[in-house]
C-alpha cells in the first residue's frame, strides 16, 4: 500500500518535531519513530485503527499523545492529519471537503 501525507499533515509532522526539537534531540527523535511505527502498522493493517467517519480512521501513537489520521484511497493511504490529541476535536475535518495538496 502507498504512503501520501496532505501538505497540512507533513506541516504538523515539522512543527511538531521542531517543538521537541527545542526540548531534547532524542524526544524528537523518539516522536518520529513513533510515527513511523503508526504509519507502517496502518500501512499492513490499514482497517485496524478505530473509524471516527466514514472512511476515516484514528491511530493513537503509543508514546506521544498524537494521532494518526487518515482515509483509504484504492491502495493508498492518504494521512490527512497528524492531530495533537489535546486539539480541537475534528479540527482537520474541512480537509475532507476539498482537494488538498499532498508532500
Amino acid at each position: 500500500m502507498n504512503i501520501r501525507f496532505l501538505t497540512v499533515a507533513d506541516q504538523e509532522v515539522d512543527d511538531a518535531v521542531g517543538w521537541y526539537a527545542q526540548r531534547d534531540n532524542d524526544v524528537s527523535r523518539g516522536f518520529l519513530d513513533d510515527l513511523d511505527r503508526a504509519v507502517r502498522l496502518a500501512r499492513t493493517y490499514p482497517l485496524l485503527a478505530t473509524q471516527i467517519e466514514p472512511e476515516i480512521r484514528r491511530l493513537l501513537f503509543l508514546r506521544y499523545p498524537y494521532s494518526l489520521i487518515y482515509g483509504i484511497d484504492e491502495d493508498t493511504l492518504v494521512i490527512i492529519a497528524v492531530a495533537h490529541q489535546q486539539r480541537e476535536p475534528r479540527y482537520w475535518a474541512d480537509r475532507l471537503d476539498s482537494p488538498q495538496p499532498t508532500g
